[in-house]
């Protein structure tokens, strides 16, 4: 897998889950050759990794090299003159293009000029390419026309797929702001060109040239959509900003692991229970600066998680305080905070503005109330339903927090006491998992090794047989430093990985082969392994090597011996947490 697109996620391997989004949309992405995928919205709020989703789309297309062809471009929330907008546009199509035939990962970011694309259009005899270029050079000084030239960046990936045979993906991030930023003057003096996104209205229905829209915005996305657009030739995708259990405990684990935060077992349970399964608010928490933070005991998390959501300077708070007061300012301030908190508080039923009033005894009239729900849809911090006058609270644990620790007090005359909350759920928790110990073979390999990975950076000066069978060295080891998927080359050049390699203070390494199959593991996967560890005795020779094997699928009686012969301590489970 390469990645020439920069994934706003930062290290890749913190994109964790979304298996079930992944699937989905490859069906569809599998259908663009066969001309027969609709343009696609996704919906969902602000943070739920709608961006980081869609790069990786592109990077998996242009990694892949088939017949679909990724074009990734966002708008900005900068202003930007109109003609700059058609270069800038254009540009970032045609390097894109140039990078996915001639393998140039670095043309995805550092696009071309005008000049130089158009001597690649000359080159090879491609002369869309050469007419497009020519235009837009002549075309972008004031007073030329720039209409056309917008006209023509905006339609290439279309163009270009029926004209060359060939089938593009069009994905158009934060697409709600091209109604705001864009410019018909150089000075900004006039208003945004609102209706640009007219622009494609007929290129929505393109089945060569398909579009994946996204925006931070739901409720503007859509207005603008249905305006613009007409809603139906977008089939809309609700993306959902939290993870499953698992995943989410894997995202845990791994952004523990890569910010190298202590955690134990335990905590990582209870962080991902509080977060909600929720990758940004457990990102948050794992990250967070408050000074007493200590994820490796249960009081530490609670605190730490009530400083994400209460800290006027906690990114968790900043994130969503600003996005939340900036819209009931727009609407009466404390009626539309009582609403806002109400609604979410009884998320699971739907409220007229005649049952608001009565049960909050709104000062206001109907229709004015009826005003306030509508901003407060339009923010997307409210459903509606098809009838138009019965509005829910979105069901999102994470936004109740924090409207709650917001307007709490000033509604309900009392803050929420989110500490003494946590910690209940906290106890709970415990008692649901008294018997961790076992319970690691319902998940998966790649989550035993996480957690592994995790008891092991936690238990103080131990043996290699406390958490495996048929150690032959039992020193006490102190370990300084525990990393996972580790990378070695054999001297013909091979890539080889290790799960986990444990790093003693007694120059001793401890490496750990993770596995969870239908069937035991055999004599094969020891051989493979055992490779691995006389490799990575050459490469350090003066390290002592401890190797252990878990496989939570049990071993052949085979493998069994050979690991017995060579020294390899064995477990299907994890004994020590």
């Amino acid at each position: 897998m390469q990645y020439p697109l920069t994934e706003k996620i930062g290290e890749p391997e913190l994109l964790v889950g979304r298996e079930k989004e992944f699937k989905h949309f490859g069906k569809w992405i599998k259908n663009i050759p066969k001309r027969l995928s609709k343009s696609r919205v996704i919906i969902a709020r602000r943070k739920s990794g709608k961006t980081s989703f869609v790069q990786r789309i592109f990077n998996q297309l242009w990694t892949e090299n088939k017949e679909v062809i990724p074009f990734y471009f966002e708008f900005d929330e900068n202003k930007m003159w109109y003609p700059d907008l058609a270069i800038d546009y254009y540009r970032a199509f045609a390097s894109q293009y140039i990078s996915f035939i001639t393998r140039n990962p670095k043309l995805v970011i550092h696009h071309l000029s005008l000049k130089q694309i158009r001597e690649f259009g000359i080159n090879k005899s491609i002369t869309p390419i050469v007419d497009d270029v020519n235009f837009l050079i002549e075309n972008k000084e004031v007073g030329g026309s720039h209409g056309l030239m917008w006209k023509t960046a905006c339609e290439a990936p279309h163009r270009y797929a029926s004209v060359l045979d060939t089938k593009f993906l069009v994905i158009l991030d934060e697409f709600q702001n091209i109604t705001k930023y864009i410019y018909p003057d150089q000075e900004y003096q006039t208003a945004a060109i609102e209706t640009l996104a007219g622009s494609y209205h007929s290129l929505a229905e393109s089945k060569v040239a398909p579009m994946l829209v996204t925006g931070s915005y739901a409720g503007w996305l859509l207005k603008v959509i249905s305006q613009y657009l007409e809603a139906g030739r977008l089939s809309q995708i609700r993306f959902s900003p939290y993870l499953t259990e698992d995943e989410g405990l894997e995202a845990v684990y791994k952004y523990a692991s890569f910010y190298e935060e202590p955690i134990t077992n335990d905590t990582a349970m209870q962080i991902n229970k509080l977060c909600m399964a929720d990758p940004f608010f457990i990102s948050c928490v794992i990250i967070s600066d408050y000074e007493d933070k200590d994820l490796t005991t249960s009081k530490g998390v609670a605190d730490t998680v009530d400083y994400e959501l209460s800290e006027e300077n906690a990114e968790m708070y900043l994130t969503w305080g600003e996005y939340i007061h900036h819209t009931v300012n727009e609407v009466n301030d404390k009626n539309a905070k009582n609403i806002l908190l109400f609604l979410s508080k009884h998320n699971e039923k739907y409220f007229t503005p005649e049952d608001l009033k009565e049960k909050l005894g709104l000062n206001l009239e109907i229709n004015e109330i009826h005003k306030q729900l509508i901003v407060l849809k339009e923010a997307d911090l409210i459903n509606r339903a098809v009838s138009n006058i019965d509005f829910r609270g979105l069901q999102d644990g994470t936004l109740n927090l924090i409207l709650r620790k917001s307007f709490g007090k000033q509604i309900d005359g009392f803050a929420p006491n989110f500490k003494q909350e946590f910690a209940d759920k906290i106890a709970e928790l415990k008692k649901e998992n008294k018997q961790l110990q076992g319970k690691i073979n319902y998940f998966s390999g790649k989550m035993a090794e996480n957690m592994l990975a995790a008891a092991l950076r936690n238990k103080k000066r131990f043996s290699l047989s406390k958490f495996f069978k048929n150690v032959k060295d039992n020193t006490v080891l102190n370990i300084q430093k525990v990393k996972e998927r580790v990378h070695i080359q054999r001297e013909d050049g091979k890539n080889m990985e290790l799960d986990i390699v444990a790093e003693s203070s007694c120059a001793r390494m401890v490496l750990v082969e993770v596995k969870k199959t239908q069937t035991k593991i055999g004599l094969n996967q020891l051989e493979d392994f055992q490779e691995k560890v006389e490799v990575y005795k050459t490469l350090f020779p003066d390290a002592i090597v401890l190797a252990a094997y878990l496989s939570l699928g049990g071993f052949t009686d085979e493998a069994g011996d050979f690991c017995l012969m060579h020294g390899i301590g064995v477990a299907e489970r994890i004994e020590e947490l």
